[in-house]
């Protein structure tokens, strides 16, 4: 393989000059990689969009939207947000499905220095009520599903004004979106600092309650960044190796969006990379394998990135045969560890396009690695090199970095971390130290900078992409009058990555069937927190030395009975 090429390419592309290149500067105390010709922050990069004014810039089933509709909209939201009174610093929650809307919202925040805060749509009110009391938006911008689920927030009632979108009915303390969009005035002439926060996406965590990251503009730019190198690079270094140059004018992508806009990987990653090149967002009410496939064949849909179940769905569905996917140019796997016979099977099956992946946290604005083509085919149980505005280490139990070769916790720093949890200063000085985040994955490295992760040390179960908390979970089972003890862990499952699976030990004489415990969890967790799998144990739950669970040992008890469900 051609990895002699891809270090060359890095080497030129990040060197002195370089398309890429790569300074230190001091960031948030700290000296930080950072790019040297990237925009100092998102209000740059998407008033730049403009220039693609009479291109397609969002899908949403029979509607579509240019460019120049976008910034029409994008303009007057921001000139109405300033009338509210907002200013730079201030937050505005969106919680809706991926509507045209969503980006719109985001889009206009980030040009004035306004934060979005995207709150999870699969959300009960209690969860609701939490991060909107956490992050204190001035605004609340909201689809019928979750106003309905506002105002079973009572105590917030008349708290936030609310802006709604594509209601049948507009409640009297509810601003109509099309008012909004309607707003006279010119985008709101501000200077937006590079390391203040661009959005709050909240990220499950090992402590129960969802922790609100702070993604700062400079770190969202830098991601977009990275994004843009990892395709420049591989082509650079397959152009190098067998003499075939990509493209001299490749089409605008056209990127079909599958997994919700509150996360990094639809927007940071998705949203971000195709509107720096001009191209075109499909959204999806909802994801559904066949709807998929008919996009790809109406829109011809250049990439299609979501968790690796998604890819898979596709190319199983009994219509991949029969549809029209020669467009696809790559098939993308984020959110969880692509399986190693899926990274074959795609470039076997769809021969237009490439498989590819990213691995990467909320924690740092989307992707720390990046590998995809050739170099995936030959390492398809690797995540790729390191991006190269991170610097890496690999970290022992005793806080020194372990010997080479060895496997250890990954800890990296550069520009795309976050500035911390608001809220939460233990909680950033627990998994930030001097600018290096504590990534809670195990991980090795090999000779030629690819990385492999091998294990988690947190106690987090990434469900179809989604981060569930151990600890969130195990808190809504003890709820329960009928439990003494629990112990929630994550099983393998081949649709979804991982399933919820829960150990309990009920008290003497108290009765509870699997049925009526994931009623009772239901009731207090968004749907795809509520376990699966439920064993009941009459004996105390195996633990360590500490007191501690042994989750492993649980999992190997469940793995026989699961892989039969």
């Amino acid at each position: 393989m051609h990895y002699a090429e891809l270090r060359q390419a890095r080497e030129e592309l990040t060197g002195p000059g370089g398309q890429f290149e790569v300074i230190e500067a001091d960031i948030l105390g700290n000296r930080i990689r950072t790019y040297k010709n990237a925009p100092p922050s998102v209000r740059e990069f998407w008033l730049a969009s403009a220039a693609f004014a009479e291109r397609t810039y969002q899908v949403y089933q029979d509607e579509r939207m240019t460019y120049a509709d976008a910034h029409r909209q994008t303009t007057a939201i921001a000139a109405w947000l300033f009338d509210q009174g907002l200013r730079p610093g201030d937050r505005v929650a969106i919680a809706m499905r991926n509507y045209p809307e969503w980006m719109l919202a985001y889009w206009a925040c980030a040009s004035v220095g306004i934060a979005a805060v995207g709150m999870n749509a699969w959300w009960t009110p209690d969860e609701m009520d939490y991060a909107l009391r956490d992050s204190a938006p001035k605004v609340l911008i909201c689809d019928a599903e979750r106003l309905d689920r506002f105002r079973q927030c009572p105590d917030l009632a008349g708290t936030i004004p609310l802006v709604g979108v594509r209601l049948a009915e507009m409640p009297a303390d509810v601003t109509p979106w099309a008012d909004v969009i309607a707003h006279p005035g010119a985008l709101p002439d501000v200077t937006v600092d590079p390391d203040s926060d661009a959005s709050i996406f909240y990220t499950s965590g090992t402590t129960g309650f969802p922790k609100g990251a702070q993604l700062t503009h400079r770190g969202c730019v830098a991601n977009l960044v990275n994004l843009l190198y990892a395709g420049a690079s591989n082509a650079m270094a397959m152009e190098r190796a067998t003499g075939e140059a990509p493209p001299a004018d490749p089409p605008p992508p056209v990127t079909l969006l599958t997994t919700p806009l509150f996360h990094v990987t639809a927007n940071n990653c998705g949203a971000y990379a195709a509107t720096a090149l001009g191209g075109t967002l499909v959204l999806m009410y909802r994801w559904d394998a066949g709807e998929a496939l008919r996009l790809i064949e109406r829109e011809k849909v250049t990439g299609m990135s979501g968790v690796p179940i998604m890819a898979r769905e596709v190319i199983n569905h009994p219509d991949f045969a029969k549809t029209d996917t020669t467009s696809l140019l790559s098939l993308s796997g984020g959110g969880a560890q692509v399986p190693p016979d899926q990274v074959l099977e795609i470039d076997a099956r769809v021969p237009t396009a490439r498989p590819t992946t990213g691995y990467g946290m909320t924690e740092t604005c989307g992707v720390i690695t990046s590998v995809g083509g050739d170099f995936f085919t030959d390492r398809p149980d690797s995540a790729g090199p390191a991006l190269p505005n991170f610097e890496t280490r690999l970290v022992g139990d005793d806080g020194k970095d372990v010997a080479p070769g060895e496997a250890g916790e990954l800890w990296v720093r550069g520009s795309s971390v976050i500035r911390g949890y608001i809220n939460r200063p233990e909680a950033t000085a627990e998994a930030i130290t001097d600018g290096w985040l504590h990534t809670g994955d195990v991980a090795r490295i090999d000779e030629d900078g690819f990385i492999y992760l091998v294990d988690r040390k947190k106690d987090i179960i990434i469900r179809g992409g989604e981060n569930v908390s151990c600890t969130e979970v195990e808190a809504s089972v003890y709820r329960h009058a009928a439990v003494a003890e629990c112990c929630v862990f994550g099983v393998a499952d081949d649709r979804m990555g991982e399933e919820i699976a829960v150990a309990v030990v009920l008290k003497s004489d108290a009765a509870l069937d699997e049925a009526a415990l994931q009623a009772h969890c239901a009731a207090h967790l968004a749907r795809h927190k509520v376990p699966r799998f439920v064993r009941f144990f009459t004996d105390p739950l195996p633990r360590n030395a500490s007191g501690k669970f042994l989750r492993r040992d649980l999992r190997d008890l469940f793995a026989g009975e699961t892989t039969e469900a």
